[in-house]
């Protein structure tokens, strides 16, 4: 019986800009932590440009998420306006109300009403679980690391 032959991998390449998120046009992203005596933890906000088309597979044996429901494909809105990734286990989505928070004093969201600033921002979000891991049990992301993160958010720097 003859052997397989085995394939050499390929060389990879770096990717065009440098792998980065915000290399994707229109995205920003922005980061809030604080990691000093007794915190050790954050919020990621990815704000998307209009109509970003967005997706969602959920694994793991215990899942913590917000909103992900409106990512599937049978959902009726085909998209979102930001994606929040946050530290805090399941009191960890608290943040994304601050996101939420932060693009509707933009005029950022799914209009619901008469008024252009009556608008629900849509922002799934994960967590993952950090408590405890260098950090107090108690301290975690909440409203206000959403905020933050938010208003952070920067697109890709320019290069020269």
């Amino acid at each position: 019986m003859a052997q397989p032959t085995q394939r050499t991998p390929e060389p990879r390449t770096p990717p065009p800009g440098g792998g980065c998120l915000t290399d994707v046009a229109g995205l920003s992203v922005g980061h809030h932590a604080r990691v000093t005596r007794g915190w050790r933890t954050g919020t990621t906000a990815v704000l998307l440009p209009p109509g970003s088309a967005v997706g969602v597979d959920v694994r793991g044996g215990g899942p913590g998420t917000r909103e992900t429901d409106l990512l599937h494909p049978q959902a009726t809105i085909d998209t979102a306006h930001a994606i929040c990734l946050t530290g805090g286990s399941a009191f960890g989505l608290a943040a994304a109300g601050g996101v939420m928070e932060w693009l509707a004093e933009r005029g950022v969201g799914f209009p619901v009403g008469a008024q252009p600033d009556e608008v629900v921002p849509l922002v799934p979000a994960a967590v993952i679980f950090d408590l405890g891991r260098g950090g107090r049990f108690t301290n975690r992301p909440d409203h206000d690391f959403g905020y933050r993160a938010a208003a952070a958010a920067r697109p890709r720097p320019s290069r020269n």
